[in-house]
């Protein structure tokens, strides 16, 4: 029995009840946080004040870790309703390039095979190798240039993937077509008025190298094991941070009981942290010592 299986075996009913309890306030709450940050700074750049080229990069990391709300989205963790969680995690897919209904049986195929190869979809584009494919993969174009493909793709019916159940294929090609005539309309606002460039377009181009440092982290240089103790990484950071990711920092927590809101997740780690096998101090540490193995 795989070690993150006795763990919530040993779990009495009652905890686990507890920690699985989903709500709607809690992710309201911090929803009307994440997206009052977008709003407010995208007020900021469209009205021009002082200084407000520095507040770019600022509302592309706010926004490019809406990635981290569509992931929870994808488990219908964040709200008691399901609908809400559907529906919030097709806005964050337009925003992000990344249409919600691939991306949730992309990601549910990662949780039930996590880091094994030939198996994880997650590992087929690879982790990056050396300072060049590092600095190419942090870039984040290549995740552009993979999602508009994948758009593409399946708005013209023919992205095929094993994880994709042909019954839910249609309602996937719908949501690109639809993303699709979105991005035209967007596209064609940039006519009249530059303001999506600046409080939306140009932001994500420069947050999402942010988001690749952090997502490298997650399963990075782990062992190709079953057990998620091993085969996962909790990183210890900033409240900012956690604010931003939706307490995905703590990953072992979530891969070993993905049934718990982001909101719980703190309680989870206190029950297991004297079993966690894979930590980082921080992004920067971890960012450090992958480069290390690989100079």
């Amino acid at each position: 029995m795989d070690e993150h299986v006795s763990f919530l075996a040993s779990l009495p009913p009652p905890v686990k009840a507890a920690l699985t309890e989903p709500r709607d306030r809690a992710g309201l709450i911090h929803l009307a946080g994440h997206a009052g940050l977008i709003l407010a700074l995208g007020t900021l750049i469209a009205l021009n004040v002082p200084f407000w080229g520095l507040l770019l990069p600022v509302q592309g990391i706010v926004l490019i870790f809406l990635f981290t709300l569509e992931h929870e989205c994808t488990h219908r963790t964040p709200f008691r309703t399901a609908l809400l969680n559907d529906w919030v995690g097709r806005v964050c897919g337009v925003l992000l390039l990344l249409p919600f209904g691939w991306f949730r049986a992309f990601h549910l195929a990662h949780h039930r095979h996590t880091n094994i190869p030939g198996k994880d979809p997650e590992l087929e584009a690879g982790k990056p190798e050396g300072p060049g494919g590092w600095l190419i993969h942090v870039s984040g174009l290549p995740v552009w240039r993979a999602n508009t493909a994948l758009i593409l793709l399946l708005a013209m019916g023919r992205e095929r993937a094993p994880y994709l159940a042909d019954r839910a294929l249609p309602r996937m090609e719908s949501e690109a077509r639809i993303m699709l005539g979105l991005y035209g309309l967007a596209g064609l606002s940039l006519i009249w008025s530059p303001l999506l460039l600046w409080v939306w377009i140009l932001p994500a181009l420069l947050g999402q190298p942010f988001l690749r440092l952090y997502l490298l982290a997650e399963h990075g240089d782990c062992p190709f094991v079953a057990n998620m103790f091993e085969n996962t990484r909790t990183t210890f950071t900033n409240r900012i941070v956690r604010f931003l990711a939706w307490n995905m920092p703590y990953h072992v927590e979530h891969h070993v009981y993905p049934a718990v809101p982001f909101h719980r997740l703190p309680d989870l780690h206190r029950l297991m942290r004297d079993r966690l096998k894979v930590t980082a101090a921080g992004y920067t540490a971890f960012t450090r010592d992958y480069l290390a193995r690989r100079l």
